[in-house]
């Protein structure tokens, strides 16, 4: 057949790539037997250098899906089409993978065609099945009305699971930063569940790390069947899905703003409702960015709102919010706790002295000196340079001793000194009491100081 003609036919890029099955079986190179002009100059290649026969990623980045989508088109005789969008060549690519006649029985073909745009066609984007339609309107309506955003996303995570009839599905943000990631939603079949056992979080990072290059700036991965290539490209992956039992797996990256925000996937999902699958899936992970970037935003925007940025210690706002809890008793406290007030002595000498900076650094080495001694406390910065800490779950021996402990770190260090002021109570005593006593306590405490050192007592309250 005389391919070449085909595609110079074709008005959009074209090119044909064959398969022929290595001799134990398994498929061989995918590799471009013909390609027309368009084709050729998308892949920045001149006519009169381009070979038959050569592999296909001698011309573009290699690519598993692609790979995946060609040989399924070839091996099962269908036509198959996607519309994605691809990171590599920043548009929106609408793919034909057609299987074509063959004249030999040892080697398969497939036309491939493409259509490239900078924006995505919202009719395109809608091009899908009724099944698909209302599983992505019936998504969006559970995001959008849930109270509990992560509680309904694991409804989400175990419905997509049930439609798809599959082992698992997952969802799970990254920080590629710090690398580390935590699960947002994860369903797995009740039969599955012992296989997890052995799954290791702190291990599974550099896994996830290879995802974007397997990828490859296409939205999505699609693993069905054969995984031998697999096996070799990615070890440690196949190595956890072994373990998992894991025999077919489609995962779609969560980008906004360019950047990675989390992955989601389904495993060992039934293949014989494939194009359903992958449309439910693919109008899924475009749902899941974007209600997954506003709940980062509200997350963010709500830690701020909590936290004092020079310190990095809970703010004032925080304290009232929990204070306020603890009396209206949305917050139970612990059967005894201590109270605390932590006063930086001497801070406005150094910041009339030696500059703001100073005193910035002042205050975020007292910071830091509270949250160790009071590891696993609730520290907040109350004022400009006063402390409170909330301290639960100790005996009073224990209490007393972290108290000990900033009291004598207090008359050593040459620059974080305190004055403290603690209360130690049962949980039937009124929070706002205990911290009137401690603040008493530590205003005693503070005098105390600058009467020892009243080369230091330059503030108005002392």
């Amino acid at each position: 057949m005389d391919y070449q003609s085909l595609v110079n036919a074709i008005t959009k890029c074209a090119c044909v790539i064959s398969q022929k099955n290595n001799s134990d079986g398994t498929p061989g190179e995918l590799c471009i037997e013909a390609a027309n002009e368009l084709y050729l100059k998308s892949v920045n290649m001149d006519s009169k250098d381009f070979e038959p026969g050569r592999p296909y990623y001698y011309y573009v980045s290699k690519k598993i899906s692609f790979e995946g989508f060609t040989l399924r088109s070839s091996s099962l005789n269908i036509l198959i089409h996607n519309y994605l969008y691809d990171q590599t060549y920043n548009g929106w690519l609408d793919n034909y993978f057609i299987p074509l006649a063959s004249d030999n029985e040892d080697t398969k073909y497939t036309l491939f065609t493409y259509d490239m745009t900078p924006e995505s066609d919202a009719e395109k984007l809608s091009d899908i099945t009724p099944f698909a339609a209302v599983r992505a309107i019936k998504t969006s309506v559970m995001l959008r009305e849930g109270r509990n955003f992560e509680k309904t996303m694991q409804t989400v995570m175990d419905n997509i699971r049930e439609d798809c009839k599959a082992s698992g599905c997952s969802l799970i943000l990254t920080d590629f930063e710090n690398r580390t990631f935590r699960f947002l939603g994860n369903s797995i079949a009740d039969e599955d569940i012992d296989k997890t056992k052995d799954f290791d979080e702190e291990s599974f990072f550099t896994v996830i790390e290879t995802w974007d290059k397997l990828i490859a700036g296409g939205n999505g991965y699609i693993i069905m069947g054969n995984l031998d290539d697999f096996k070799e490209n990615n070890k440690e992956w196949y190595k956890t899905m072994d373990m998992l039992g894991i025999k077919n797996i489609a995962l779609y990256p969560l980008r906004s703003k360019e950047s990675t925000i989390g992955y989601f996937w389904v495993t060992n999902f039934d293949t014989a409702n494939m194009l359903h699958t992958r449309q439910v899936l693919e109008l899924t992970s475009f749902l899941l960015t974007s209600e997954v970037s506003n709940y980062i935003l509200y997350k963010e925007m709500e830690k701020v709102s909590v936290t004092d940025l020079l310190t990095n210690t809970y703010n004032r706002n925080a304290m009232n919010n929990r204070i306020t809890e603890i009396i209206e008793g949305s917050y139970q406290l612990s059967d005894h706790y201590g109270v605390v007030f932590a006063d930086m002595n001497g801070l406005k000498t150094v910041n009339d002295k030696q500059g703001h900076g100073a005193g910035d650094n002042l205050l975020k080495n007292g910071a830091e000196t509270l949250k160790n001694i009071f590891a696993g406390c609730d520290v907040y910065r109350v004022g400009g340079d006063e402390f409170l800490v909330i301290v639960e779950n100790k005996t009073e021996e224990e209490f007393n001793a972290l108290i000990g402990k900033i009291k004598e770190l207090s008359e050593t260090s040459e620059t974080v000194k305190f004055a403290i002021g603690s209360c130690f109570v049962d949980s039937s005593f009124d929070i706002r009491k205990a911290m009137h006593e401690a603040d008493v306590n530590m205003y005693a405490d503070k005098s105390q100081f600058y009467r020892n050192h009243p080369e230091l007592s330059r503030r108005k309250r002392d």
